[in-house]
């Protein structure tokens, strides 16, 4: 409290015997009168002194994680680690739009061939060599777009074609979008409901 000297003068050391028999005794244990100089920017609040305190312990905490965590590595090739699962990502995409294709093309082909035998096609083969294969592959409605592409195939080459009764091909119907038995059309099923239709089941 030397800063005080300059401003108490002589009541200097009666002010600091004040203040010493104040906090001597028991009543005041609790509150103590302490006088700090704020111009060396010593005094922090409690409030702050404890913000600090948790921020404190908050990063200790995040230390120890981390350091579990890169325990948790040791003896791992992490840049192989990482380069493994960038393969693996990449080999599942590939697979998985190979699947999807797989399942694309055997539900149009059911389409088609169902089509070409509604209509009494002789060679189905044959028949497919005359049509335009990608665009209907990439149409939104296959079923549709089939049938139409079939029946103008039929009109354009007739001997290609035999009886188209009903009766004489019970898969699907003439003049109409192809259905199954399951009255899906095969571009609408699930592959569980598409795999039964295929093995007749």
């Amino acid at each position: 409290m030397d800063f005080l000297k300059a401003v108490l003068g002589d009541r200097y050391e009666e002010f600091v015997n004040l203040i010493k028999g104040y906090n001597e005794k028991p009543e005041n244990k609790d509150k103590q009168v302490k006088l700090i100089d704020l111009n060396k920017g010593e005094y922090v609040s409690k409030a702050k002194y404890d913000e600090a305190d948790i921020a404190r312990n908050t990063l200790r905490s995040q230390l120890d994680e981390a350091e579990e965590t890169l325990r948790g590595f040791e003896g791992v090739d992490v840049k192989q680690l990482q380069t493994d699962l960038a393969d693996l990502t990449t080999k599942m995409g590939t697979q998985k739009e190979e699947y999807e294709n797989q399942i694309a093309q055997m539900k149009f082909d059911a389409i088609l061939d169902a089509a070409i035998t509604t209509l009494g096609g002789r060679n189905t083969k044959a028949i497919k060599a005359l049509l335009d294969i990608p665009s209907l592959m990439e149409s939104k409605d296959q079923t549709a777009d089939v049938q139409a592409a079939v029946n103008a195939c039929k009109e354009e080459n007739a001997y290609m074609f035999g009886d188209d009764e009903p009766i004489n091909n019970p898969i699907g119907q003439t003049g109409g979008q192809t259905h199954t038995q399951t009255g899906k059309n095969p571009e609408d099923m699930s592959y569980e409901e598409y795999r039964a239709w295929r093995e007749g089941k």
